[in-house]
């Protein structure tokens, strides 16, 4: 079959964007660059596949996962369903926390991604700023096989540690940025039915009020901070004044900012240590 014959069986099943999107992925071109080779001819084994995939996004699976990759700030990581599929919004997180380190410190900081996952933050920060280490932690070991994955892919040279929050973190390690993006979704909350039925639901939920892991972090991320540091937290959009005030109980002496997402919506919290 032809690439143009591809795109029209797609078409017949599945939206027109996510056909070019398998397809040049599958070939390793750009969906623009299909619409200059319509006439050639794709060998078989890749139209099986096609049409599995084309199959799979129509049983309700994620094209991310799908493909087994996502564009993270410019960079391809490697997804699968072990992982949450990173948002736009943490790519605001990424960059946020960027102008920080370059606006406070000039010297190479050491990082702490909590709750990695597929690595995108920790793994973003290492190539976007200057380090002296990056540490990416998570509970599951499935997750960190795909962040390993990705270190390879981006040649990295960050640690990977199997640790639930800070627990297996070496007592005198101390960074001048931790950063995560935990789940903080309510245990009774309402969410997307794709999301729902695919993503790990370990990376999804914080409890019954959706800040359990906040708590967690918070309550033991004093001993493993620099003099000079900052944390850094994507929230739910209703979370910022609650997490305000436990920062206010665990950290007195720091400045908070709350900052919203391109929706405005509360999104970001920032907590600056020995820092105007």
């Amino acid at each position: 079959m032809t690439i143009e014959e591809l795109l029209v069986l797609g078409k017949k099943h599945i939206h027109s964007d996510h056909a070019k999107i398998l397809l040049a992925d599958l070939l390793d071109k750009n969906a623009l660059e299909l619409l200059t080779c319509l006439d050639e001819i794709v060998e078989e084994e890749k139209v099986e596949i096609y049409k599995k995939e084309i199959a799979a996004l129509e049983e309700g699976k994620p094209i991310q996962y799908v493909i087994g990759n996502v564009n993270f700030f410019g960079n391809k990581f490697y997804v699968n369903e072990n992982v949450l599929i990173p948002r736009f919004e943490t790519e605001e997180l990424v960059e946020k926390t960027i102008n920080y380190i370059n606006k406070y410190f000039t010297n190479p900081v050491d990082i702490i991604d909590l709750g990695t996952g597929s690595g995108v933050i920790g793994l973003t920060l290492e190539k976007k700023v200057s380090t002296n280490s990056v540490d990416l932690i998570d509970i599951s070991k499935e997750a960190l096989e795909v962040t390993h994955k990705n270190c390879e892919l981006l040649n990295s040279k960050a640690n990977i540690i199997l640790s639930n929050m800070f627990e297996n973190v070496p007592v005198d390690n101390k960074y001048d940025i931790v950063i995560s993006n935990p789940p903080y979704i309510k245990d009774d909350e309402e969410i997307e039915e794709i999301v729902r039925n695919n993503e790990p639901h370990q990376a999804l939920y914080g409890g019954v009020d959706g800040l359990d892991f906040y708590k967690q972090i918070l309550g033991s991320v004093k001993e493993h901070l620099k003099e000079k540091s900052i944390i850094a937290f994507e929230i739910g959009c209703e979370q910022g004044n609650d997490i305000k005030k436990m920062v206010e109980e665990t950290l007195p002496n720091s400045k908070i900012i709350i900052e919203k997402d391109l929706s405005e919506r509360d999104r970001f919290v920032f907590i600056f240590n020995s820092i105007n």
